[in-house]
């Protein structure tokens, strides 16, 4: 699959997160050999858990489905710019490539508002931003729309 593709799971799991009444972002991690290992979406009203965002989830199931807390080789697809909490997580769990949708002119982690994947900060993973970001900003706005 390519980045295009695994960008439609996280948003299929976005659009998901937005008629539970979530934020719409959704998150998937593929290993090395292209498998799907993580699944995340926003549930922090259901949860009632400020860091339960779908970078969070997506990294938890990923480490659990192989045991390990380092998810080298792994690329993680976001449907928005990860947060600082999230590039905070994707940093400690060594994931060596993020791909995102959207960028997030509010908290963007990966050089929108600040960038905290540089060397200086332990970690340098290869950033390709942009990749099916109408639709993801699409479900974002008329999510804001709808809530207000």
């Amino acid at each position: 699959m390519d980045r295009e593709e695994y960008m439609e799971y996280a948003l299929a799991l976005a659009s998901r997160a937005a008629e539970e009444g979530e934020i719409p972002v959704g998150c998937v991690i593929a290993d090395a050999d292209g498998n799907i290992i993580g699944r995340g979406r926003n549930k922090r009203e259901e949860s009632h858990d400020a860091t339960h965002h779908a970078e969070i989830e997506a990294i938890r199931e990923a480490c659990g489905s192989i045991g390990d807390w380092r998810l080298g080789g792994c690329t993680i697809y976001v449907t928005l710019e990860p947060c600082p909490m999230c590039a905070g997580a994707i940093i400690n769990s060594r994931i060596p490539t993020v791909v995102f949708g959207a960028k997030d002119e509010n908290t963007g982690s990966c050089g929108s508002v600040i960038n905290l994947f540089e060397e200086r900060y332990g970690h340098k993973p290869a950033i390709y931003g942009g990749v099916r970001a109408e639709e993801s900003a699409r479900l974002l706005k008329e999510f804001f729309k709808k809530a207000r």
